[in-house]
């Protein structure tokens, strides 16, 4: 694997999938999504979207028009605040507990109608209590939860094996 140092993130992981399969066709958007560009970044062409969108009304959004298109979607929800990722589950909306940014996920997409059918990524561990502000930093609003790399990582995994796993199912069933 060669060092792609100044490259935004989406390049260097379009590169890594051709590096591992030149025939697996990726869409590489380097854009923060918004309501507004909803149309602009979701095609109907999409076999699948993978949620990893911190914003939570950003990921409500997201969701939701997934699911009125028709697009498959699998969504993760908080790794902040978070050390072991054997605690990671991967369930349908529906049945999550625990973690915070699901409890509220979950409120918002039933205000939409939408109370199961969504395959999300989310920790059963309680989240850790964040050390005290810095000083510099205590006229913030609020803290940003941290995240330690291989918590963060491991969703990305428990993601990529749903979205595999659905994908295979789906060609099976269609053989």
């Amino acid at each position: 694997m060669t060092l792609r140092s100044g490259c935004p993130k989406v390049q260097v992981l379009k590169r890594r999938i051709a590096d591992i399969n030149p025939d697996c066709r990726v869409e590489a958007i380097q854009d923060f999504y918004r309501p507004e560009k909803r149309d602009e970044l979701i095609r109907p062409d999409f076999t699948y979207i993978v949620d990893a969108i911190d914003s939570i009304s950003a990921k409500v959004d997201l969701i939701a028009t997934a699911i009125a298109r028709g697009i498959p979607i699998v969504s993760s929800m908080g790794a902040g605040n978070k050390l072991d990722p054997t605690a990671l589950r991967l369930a349908d909306i529906s049945q999550t507990h625990t973690c915070p940014m699901a409890k509220v996920v979950r409120k918002l997409l039933r205000e939409r109608g939408i109370t199961r059918n969504l395959t999300v990524v989310f920790s059963c561990e309680k989240p850790i209590e964040p050390l005290a502000a810095h000083p510099d930093e205590q006229h913030l609003r609020r803290q940003v939860p941290g995240s330690i790399a291989f918590v963060p990582a491991t969703a990305g995994l428990f993601l990529a094996s749903a979205v595999i796993n659905a994908i295979l199912k789906n060609a099976d069933d269609h053989a």
